[in-house]
């Protein structure tokens, strides 16, 4: 076999391995970065602190509320999408607005993604989706964290 050969079959080898490596690593299609995660601990300690500054805190999906937050329903509805979008458009753009729906694992939910968008496409400087990566109650209300 030839220089010109052996190089052709190593770069083809080549391609094929980081094909293969790239298909076997997780595919994320969250919108979201960790830096866009708001911890639950710090949500709660924010919302137990009188003279820290509040987000604006939505329910965005089937659960209950959380302390504080306004209900919007399920945004897997183009109907609750839209009345997110008219809260929304009340709000400046820098405030701390956090979303949120713990129905199910992130990987499942139906509701966190277009919300999340929604804060995006809208040009959120500080959108945040609360971090319940299995649901509510292992999240948030299992820790004693503060309901309505």
């Amino acid at each position: 076999m030839n220089a010109k050969a052996t190089r052709l079959l190593n770069t083809l080898a080549a391609a094929i391995l980081f094909s293969s490596i790239s298909q076997a690593l997780p595919q994320s299609d969250a919108p979201w970065t960790e830096k866009q995660l708001k911890d639950p601990a710090a949500l709660a300690a924010t919302l137990a602190d009188a003279k820290a500054p509040q987000p604006v805190i939505f329910n965005i999906g089937p659960v209950q509320q959380i302390k504080g937050s306004i209900a919007i329903g399920p945004t897997k509805s183009q109907e609750n999408l839209d009345k997110l979008k008219q809260q929304l458009a009340k709000l400046p753009k820098d405030k701390e607005v956090i979303i949120y729906c713990g129905c199910c694992p992130f990987s499942r939910c139906p509701n966190v993604r277009p919300a999340f968008e929604l804060l995006q496409k809208m040009k959120f400087k500080n959108g945040k989706l609360l971090n319940l990566p299995s649901n509510l109650n292992d999240d948030w209300i299992s820790k004693g964290y503060p309901m309505e």
